[in-house]
């Protein structure tokens, strides 16, 4: 999985973890895809920076440099209305 797309999965998963603290499954998928960060890509730190009006800025650290990843915030927050449309899932 490309990093991006490894960053990507993460950003959603940690926007539906931190919407629905008791969601076991959230939290478990949340802890799969970071150690994907960690342990394929090398990543000591990342977390979500800032969200404004149109992005979300995800900031991570790789071989000892900060860097930042934009990510449309309709994308980003996706999965979570995805979840929050299904009556299934509340």
């Amino acid at each position: 999985m490309k990093l991006e797309d490894a960053l990507f999965n993460w950003l959603q998963i940690q926007i539906v973890s931190d919407a629905r603290p008791d969601d076991g499954a959230a939290a478990e998928t949340l802890s799969f895809f970071a150690q994907i960060l960690v342990e394929d890509h090398c990543l000591t730190d990342f977390a979500i920076a800032k969200i404004d009006d149109t992005m979300i800025h995800v900031k991570y650290a790789k071989d000892g440099r900060a860097k930042l990843q934009l990510f449309p915030r309709e994308a980003g927050e996706g999965l979570l209305r995805d979840i929050a449309s299904n009556p299934k899932y509340n």
